[in-house]
């Protein structure tokens, strides 16, 4: 261990992270923390805040930071264990008047920019404790290149319902300003947080976010749960903190009771810091780090082309009829999965919404049975898909009935019914062998290779089993279906997973850690998609970002490809009519899927990039990028100046140029580089790009408004 004396506080280093610039620290007290030597040992945050009934915070308000607990949790010891390029070490602390012991896992890799977290609470006390709140990671003594906090820029993003991804950015200082602590001896009792709300883990936000100064140096931090999650930054002697938390008490429900011997495992977070290039860097350098916890699947690498036959297609109405043409044309046009989405169980009168359940075909949709339909797909070249919503059973199911009440979440003693469902506890060992039995039937029984698994029902915060709380509940219930997710790709390796939840509503790193592709929206206007599919890469993967393309017969040239293009640097999710388009028509879907098998080799190790910022709902003009071992790839989009139905992002950020056909793209990692840029889709003469390498800056002519391009930068020929 290495030992510093700064001030006339003696601090102990325990723990180093070179690449973050990030020591654990000890001081004469016991007390740990996260932060470096030099910094004030005030600014700097407990390593582990709790707050548990009867030891809450030493300074009431908005903020769980300051607590009793935590202020009170001491070093006992450390260990580090080293395996498979990382390097994990556990910090182990102990509060002396409740017996509360905590095991802080800390992860990283050599040369790695990211710290990941996890917490593991013990009473080893002889006592209950009822914990409120518990962090995952905190930190402190964040300031500018000044040392202050006037130049730091706060970035999170909202999320909802069809529109996804919508990033934000406010000066630290507009949200958490300043109070002259000198005049009154205390820190202000708000914060600036973001969390979610029920069972929709980002239905209201992303559980990403950052900090960043003008030196382009950024925190970008995650939090990986399906079920509750929040974070907090603000003011703390003179600098920022951040804590990041699984579910909580005053926001989720969640309290969790430790009977003497019990544990708690907090859910996971993950730090990444870059030194240089902004939001840019750290979202590549989250990239990696998404690419590293995920289960490893062949997906990932083949990246195969999905048709499925929902949006603005068959919208929940497939039969044998209809299927047929569809999967002709989607063979044709090189889609490899084809997926029947939603109603091929539906054999109701009164419609399938709420008499879901058993997932048995529909005889009516299948008179031939739904085997003649899997069989044309495989037939085709393509591997057969279903639409599933496994979490849920209508209120007009046998199911409903035949399961036991204690396989379904219940709140007050009372099952919960939301929009016509009831939603199964997969806790329980009855629901559990439900779904594998549905499963092993659809895959093992049909051949069915992929599964897309939605969830379409906020359930609010959880349930309630015995005395647990609802919070609590929702959590042990997330966990037992990441779990039951696992286990299907255990029995079934090749089978492929999609996450839905009303599109990018559940769009979290504990469901993307072992599904395979995350649907990105629901959004059926091919005007509005361009925001999300742009921004999608910082919820997930490049290659697990599925983005719909659903071109239609009676659209235009421009627009069929306006709607492909949009797909093509993510996860190509297909529809549309295709059986009913000309041959001109479908020579350019044809063109576009080709275009995409050509450069998805690459999109699997790629990173992303965003030269025009990341997108505003409004923006005129849109870019995103993928920065290849290779090639650079970007897409760009031009839509009509109001598309968004308000002042242009371009013009609230200071970027109001005049529109016109032309937009000038800053590529400062290629300055003077010799660059081609080639056009790969739409293969039109009208849209045209110009290197200027000077400058390191790419113009992009679109002649015409809502159109699209996808660009290669490679490098050029030597002359």
């Amino acid at each position: 261990m290495l030992t510093a004396a700064v001030g006339t506080a003696e601090r102990t280093r325990i723990w180093s992270h070179p690449d973050l610039g990030l020591h654990a620290l000890v001081d004469a007290a016991g007390s740990v923390r996260l932060g470096r030597p030099d910094q004030e040992w005030a600014g700097l945050v407990p390593l582990v805040e709790v707050t548990a009934t009867g030891h809450g915070r030493m300074w009431s308000g908005e903020r769980f930071i300051e607590t009793a607990i935590g202020d009170r949790l001491t070093y006992r010891a450390h260990e580090t264990v080293q395996g498979r390029g990382r390097e994990r070490t556990t910090i182990h602390l102990a509060d002396p008047v409740t017996g509360l012991a905590a095991e802080v896992t800390l992860e990283a890799s050599s040369g790695a920019g990211f710290l990941r977290g996890q917490v593991r609470l013990a009473n080893e006390g002889s006592a209950p404790l009822r914990l409120e709140s518990v962090t995952t990671l905190t930190l402190g003594g964040i300031a500018d290149a000044d040392g202050d906090l006037d130049g730091l820029t706060l970035h999170w993003a909202d999320n909802d319902w069809l529109a996804e991804c919508r990033w934000r950015q406010a000066a630290f200082r507009d949200q958490v300003v300043p109070l002259s602590r000198s005049a009154h001896g205390h820190e202000g009792r708000g914060c600036f947080e973001r969390y979610s709300q029920g069972s929709w883990s980002t239905g209201r936000h992303l559980p990403v976010a950052a900090l960043s100064d003008q030196e382009g140096r950024t925190w970008l931090w995650q939090i990986e749960s399906s079920a509750g999650w929040r974070f907090e930054t603000g003011e703390r002697e003179g600098a920022a903190y951040v804590a990041l938390f699984g579910p909580d008490d005053a926001h989720h429900q969640w309290h969790h009771t430790l009977a003497p011997g019990e544990g708690f495992t907090t859910v996971p977070a993950v730090l990444v810091r870059t030194e240089a290039g902004g939001l840019d860097a750290a979202f590549g350098e989250l990239t990696d780090y998404r690419r590293g916890i995920r289960r490893v699947h062949p997906d990932h690498r083949t990246l195969p082309v999905i048709y499925n036959d929902y949006m603005n297609t068959l919208m929940g109405d497939p039969t044998t009829e209809k299927l047929m043409p569809l999967i002709e044309a989607a063979g044709a046009a090189g889609a490899e999965v084809f997926v029947i989405d939603a109603g091929w169980y539906d054999d109701d009168a009164q419609g399938w919404w709420d008499a879901v359940g058993a997932w048995e075909p529909a005889p009516h949709r299948f008179p031939g049975g739904i085997q003649e339909v899997l069989d044309a797909i495989r037939r085709h070249g393509m591997t057969p898909g279903l639409w599933l919503e496994p979490e849920v059973v209508g209120v007009r199911s046998p199911l409903a009935h035949s399961l036991p009440p204690e396989a379904f979440f219940q709140r007050g003693g009372l099952r919960v019914t939301e929009h016509g469902r009831h939603h199964l506890d997969v806790r329980h060992p009855a629901a559990r062998a439900h779904l594998d039995e549905v499963v092993d039937r659809l895959v093992g029984e049909w051949g069915v290779g992929y599964l897309k698994l939605d969830y379409n029902i906020n359930i609010g915060p959880g349930t309630e089993n015995g005395l647990e709380s609802a919070g609590a509940g929702l959590l042990g219930h997330h966990r037992a279906h990441l779990d039951w997710m696992s286990s299907l790709l255990d029995r079934h390796p090749g089978l492929v997973l999609e996450n839905c939840g009303s599109g990018g509503l559940r769009m979290d790193y504990a469901q993307l850690a072992v599904a395979q592709l995350q649907s990105t929206s629901d959004q059926q206007d091919p005007l509005r998609y361009p925001p999300i599919a742009a921004a999608a890469a910082t919820a997930a993967t490049p290659e697990q970002a599925a983005v719909w393309a659903y071109p239609q017969p009676d659209q235009s040239l421009d627009e069929i490809a306006f709607t492909l293009t949009g797909a093509l640097l993510g996860r190509v999710h297909l529809s549309g009519f295709l059986n009913l388009m000309s041959d001109e028509q479908f020579d350019l879907v044809r063109s576009a899927i080709r275009a995409y098998k050509d450069i998805r080799p690459e999109i699997s190790g790629a990173l992303p990039f965003w030269p025009l910022g990341l997108p505003a709902w409004e923006d005129t003009w849109i870019a995103h990028g993928l920065r290849g071992q290779d090639s650079t790839y970007l897409t760009v989009w031009r839509r009509e100046p109001d598309v968004g139905g308000g002042e242009t992002a371009q013009s609230r950020h200071g970027r109001n140029e005049p529109v016109d056909d032309r937009c000038t793209l800053a590529l400062p990692r290629l300055r003077g580089a010799h660059v081609h840029p080639t056009v790969l889709h739409p293969a039109t003469a009208d849209a045209a790009a110009e290197w200027h390498a000077a400058d390191g800056k790419l113009t992009v002519s679109l002649p015409r408004a809502n159109t699209a391009v996808l660009l290669r930068l490679s490098s050029a020929p030597s002359q």
